[in-house]
């Protein structure tokens, strides 16, 4: 029945033919999962660092690689402060040399998946981390993010086997930035850093149940080169997901 009568084949017509020109709502976009995460730890300060800098930038480029660089503070005192430097990403090296059980920190390091670390200017010794990472599928956990309409971030974690607790972390980045360096170690030169991160913050925890949760557009990561979600045994242990979401002009 329409309208209280009997649908006519003209009417299922017309009907039918709306409905294929009406233009459907566009789906929030997501972004394709990465497979391995990659993070550098990192100083404008370190004369060794502008090498793993770039592999960096390399490694961004592949869409299976999420890659991320913290910029420690220990650095600053040599003259030259960082401007992208944070007692957090400091905290962060701490963390994992206590969970990789390090007796000290240093740069350039990177970590991969938090479960395996080296120098990151040495691609050899990296190159293969990320491979056995891919090869195992060490993020076998399905994290999603998206931005709805009203610009709200919408975060999604499968239901699994949970078994600590996993923190979720929210990451915002630059793509790239270039810095001229007037003194310490780098001085003279003008740095190109990537995926520079410029705010970390834990907005949930996950404990094998399916999880939902939904940002509003005024919490916003800092940074113009992306969001990034990432699923984290103890907050500073193996990485069981990760999702990014690409800046709309990207």
């Amino acid at each position: 029945m329409l309208n209280g009568r009997v649908m006519t084949a003209r009417t299922f017509a017309l009907l039918s033919l709306a409905a294929l020109l009406w233009p459907a709502s566009p789906a929030p976009a997501t972004e394709a999962q990465p497979r391995v995460v990659v993070e550098l730890f990192t100083s404008q300060g370190c004369s060794s660092c502008p090498p793993a800098d770039a592999y960096l930038g390399e490694l961004a480029q592949r869409p299976d690689v999420l890659a991320l660089a913290f910029h420690v503070d220990y650095w600053n005192y040599i003259g030259w402060t960082d401007p992208y430097a944070s007692k957090l990403a400091t905290e962060r090296q701490h963390d994992y040399a206590r969970h990789l059980n390090l007796r000290y920190v240093y740069t350039p390091q990177m970590v991969v998946n938090g479960t395996t670390e080296g120098v990151g200017s040495e691609r050899l010794s990296i190159a293969p981390m990320i491979k056995a990472a891919e090869d195992a599928k060490a993020l076998s956990q399905y994290v999603s993010i998206r931005r709805d309409a009203d610009g709200a971030l919408a975060i999604h974690v499968d239901a699994g086997a949970g078994a600590e607790p996993a923190t979720l972390w929210l990451v915002g980045f630059d793509r790239e930035d270039a810095t001229p360096v007037l003194r310490g170690e780098n001085e003279g030169r003008t740095l190109k850093d990537y995926q520079v991160v410029r705010s970390f913050a834990a907005v949930g925890s996950w404990r094998g149940q399916a999880l939902d949760l939904t940002l509003p557009a005024d919490h916003q990561p800092a940074g113009d080169g992306g969001i990034a979600v990432l699923l984290q045994q103890g907050g500073t242990g193996r990485i069981l997901g990760a999702a990014l979401l690409k800046p709309p002009t990207s």
